[in-house]
């Protein structure tokens, strides 16, 4: 008898593909990287990871991610069918109800807060408060003034400190340095991506740039923030940053990839392309990423 070849279920996977949009997966994905690489960085040795908390601070992270990008389509839908970068999303198309969107997303936040309380009771605030500023505050100011990239910044900031939070239950200067690091990497990642979808952010009223043009004011701020950054990133080579340290292999690395995004931001200074911004965007995809590397190799194999 011939074997008949079974399709997967089209409902089922348009559902799935639904929810990883709402979520924003690659995004949520990529913060959970984030928060991990904070965990090991606070824990004292490889053996002594506590697998239960990464697992929960894992999931737990995706959800308050999920939750907040959920929420944020909900608000922002009619705004996002304007735009060609959002209009094909579930909520924006009319693929998933509204009340749909809002039940998973106040799923996804209950489950986000009860993992993150079960670690400790900081985890579970800056969870919150990550909410918070995402959808109360840096989604509405996005209309109204350029100053939504500060304020945004502050949530997209948490993760990275949140995994020492869940390690060690303390917040101190060790997390501090932390958040400030992935808050100064805001700026010239979102200002590159508001250059190049300045046309598309317009049609919704969208206030991205710090001038609100793609001009020489803006391009020249790109690179002052990108100066801070490499600056917050190389702190914990000075020693005064707790327990939290660098060697002078990973400073001299983090140093030369500092140069290299430098120069991305120069050249989108003096040539204002969309290519140009296009490529700071994507080389500070690759700086945070490794710099994150870096900072848990030389935990654990320099020092």
């Amino acid at each position: 008898m011939k074997e008949q070849n079974v399709n997967p279920d089209p409902i089922k996977k348009s559902h799935w593909s639904d929810f990883r949009q709402l979520t924003k997966a690659g995004l949520a994905i990529s913060v959970v990287f984030s928060a991990i690489a904070g965990y090991l960085l606070g824990i004292d040795h490889w053996g002594s990871a506590n697998w239960w908390v990464l697992i929960a601070l894992s999931v737990g992270g995706y959800c308050m991610v999920g939750a907040s990008n959920a929420f944020n389509q909900v608000i922002e839908r009619d705004l996002d069918a304007l735009m060609d970068r959002t209009k094909k999303r579930p909520v924006a198309s009319g693929n998933m109800p509204v009340t749909q969107a809002l039940i998973t997303a106040g799923i996804l936040t209950l489950i986000g807060m009860a993992l993150l309380y079960a670690i400790n009771t900081k985890c579970a605030f800056f969870g919150g408060l990550s909410i918070f500023l995402y959808t109360s505050l840096y989604t509405p100011l996005k209309r109204l003034t350029p100053l939504s990239v500060f304020v945004g910044a502050i949530p997209g900031a948490i993760p990275f400190m949140l995994g020492w939070v869940a390690a060690t239950d303390h917040f101190g200067i060790e997390a501090g340095t932390l958040f400030l690091i992935q808050f100064f990497w805001q700026f010239p990642h979102f200002w590159a991506i508001g250059w190049f979808l300045f046309d598309d952010y317009s049609k919704a009223g969208f206030f991205m740039l710090p001038t609100g043009k793609r001009d020489t004011a803006t391009a020249l701020q790109t690179i002052l923030y990108t100066f801070w950054l490499i600056v917050a990133s190389l702190l914990p080579f000075t020693g005064y940053t707790g327990q939290l340290h660098l060697s002078i292999y990973a400073a001299i690395s983090l140093g030369l990839l500092g140069v290299w995004l430098l120069y991305k931001a120069f050249q989108m200074y003096h040539i204002k392309t969309d290519k140009a911004a296009k490529s700071l965007m994507f080389g500070s995809i690759i700086y945070i990423t490794l710099l994150q590397l870096i900072y848990i190799l030389d935990k654990f194999i320099v020092q």
